[in-house]
């Protein structure tokens, strides 16, 4: 099979049915290659004329995707799909995508060098918060002004009137900016889902690396989501009894919504209470409790007995943590970043006022903790970039910074598995003011480096 080359994509068109047997008489190394060579910015798999497609036959273009990733850094993925084979394939690779689906060849077009400063009026939605904020962005910088439906009545009321946009978008993806992993929500909570019957099992089904690696770049509020939760045993008890334990030496509170005690004995409870963890009735009895939430929620000294050195393998990469930050960082603002200087040393910062700050971490094969400090200046322009308008409600411009600072991460895991190293990211963490930021990192040592955009200052920290 040959790539059609046109605008940059090289598009490969399967028609019937693919399974394992059938891509490997499709696809040869040569066809590969031959499509590397003409230097295209994208790599896409059409599957307009597939009537049927399963796992193993989308496995074997997502190992063609590997390679291409590998080679040439393109963008690769899936086009021309309707929303039935949208949600398969979602479905299939539920536990992350490192890949692209774009509904249509003409939605991709729009982040080719080709379509650059056409400046196309594009109506988009995702009901992934990462990915509207991750699709607005390259749309920005390539050009285009794009117009994000918030919730999907807004969507259905806006793409109604067709004629309104040139290009309208849904049942799209941007392969490894999502995070399915936990929600984030106001007040830098984590929820966590859980259902049916707890046993041992949730002892290998929960991501212990991931939930710790929270714990270190500074979240304090853990919820399970337990309304679906039918009863637990006592392999079930012992490990969220640990988990609170662990939870403790961080002063970091657990909470269980929603769970009844029907099938469980009572004594479930109070022993699991006796360990810190704490037992709500509905979800809104926290969330919509600010004051609640925020004691919960407080950022706490407490970790500071975990900071660990920085290694020399963390410090190498240092480039790639950069150019994700500032390319980011670069395209909310349209201004060009100025590097100031560069040190390693504790975390200090002398000026606070008008500041505000993020933190991402990463694990893996290596392993760590970006911090990004914001002039409120440049938090505000993302989320008039990101929501469509100018807003002084500082819980809306965190949720925002989250979603800036969430794209950050997907970029650098992007370059680093560029390098053939495998990390995943967590959510971000955000602050409202310096000081709670300093709470989390006293003692620490890390890479500084100071930007300027615009003349607004901006600190980037590697630490761990």
């Amino acid at each position: 099979m040959r790539a059609v080359v046109k605008n940059g994509i090289g598009v490969f068109h399967p028609q019937g049915f693919l399974d394992g047997n059938a891509v490997n008489s499709l696809l040869s190394v040569e066809d590969i290659e031959a499509t590397l060579k003409l230097n295209v910015e994208m790599v896409l798999v059409s599957l307009k004329k597939v009537i049927f497609f399963n796992r193993n036959g989308l496995d074997a273009f997502v190992k063609m995707f590997q390679k291409v990733r590998s080679e040439n850094q393109s963008m690769v993925g899936f086009c021309d799909y309707d929303a039935k084979k949208y949600k398969a394939m979602m479905k299939f690779y539920s536990e992350g995508l490192n890949f692209s689906l774009f509904q249509t060849l003409e939605i991709a077009e729009l982040l080719t060098s080709s379509f650059r400063n056409q400046q196309k009026n594009v109506l988009l939605f995702s009901d992934d918060k990462s990915q509207r904020a991750a699709m607005a962005i390259e749309l920005h910088d390539n050009g285009h002004n794009p117009i994000i439906a918030q919730t999907q009545e807004e969507f259905n009321e806006k793409s109604a009137a067709k004629d309104s946009y040139d290009l309208i978008i849904e049942n799209t993806y941007l392969g490894q900016m999502g995070q399915k992993v936990a929600t984030r929500v106001t007040g830098n909570a984590i929820i966590y889902t859980v259902n049916s019957f707890l046993d041992a099992e949730i002892g290998s089904t929960f991501n212990i690396a991931y939930h710790n690696n929270s714990l270190q770049i500074g979240f304090r509020l853990f919820i399970f989501d337990a309304y679906k939760v039918v009863s637990m045993n006592i392999h079930a008890l012992n490990f969220f009894s640990k988990l609170a334990s662990s939870a403790a030496e961080f002063n970091a509170t657990i909470c269980f919504v929603g769970m009844t005690f029907d099938k469980t004995p009572k004594s479930f409870k109070e022993t699991l209470e006796d360990a810190g963890i704490m037992f709500f009735n509905q979800m809104d009895d926290i969330l919509q409790n600010k004051e609640l939430l925020e004691e919960l929620g407080a950022s706490s000294a407490a970790a500071t007995k975990n900071k660990r050195a920085l290694t020399k393998q963390v410090v190498s990469e240092l480039p790639n943590f950069i150019d994700a930050s500032v390319a980011t960082i670069e395209m909310m603002t349209n201004a060009q970043a100025v590097k100031k200087n560069a040190k390693v040393d504790k975390i200090v910062i002398t000026e606070k006022q008008g500041k505000v700050a993020s933190s991402i971490g990463f694990y893996g094969d290596i392993d760590g903790m970006v911090i990004l400090v914001f002039p409120l200046s440049i938090a505000k322009k993302a989320c008039e970039l990101l929501i469509g308008e100018e807003t002084d409600d500082k819980d809306m411009i965190l949720d925002t910074l989250a979603e800036l600072v969430n794209i950050v991460g997907g970029k650098i895991k992007t370059l680093l598995a560029d390098e053939n190293i495998s990390v995943d990211i967590t959510l971000p963490r955000t602050y409202p003011d310096i000081d709670s930021l300093l709470e989390i990192t006293q003692g620490r040592n890390a890479v500084e480096v100071d930007l300027a955009f615009s003349n607004d200052r901006f600190l980037f920290f590697l630490t761990r």
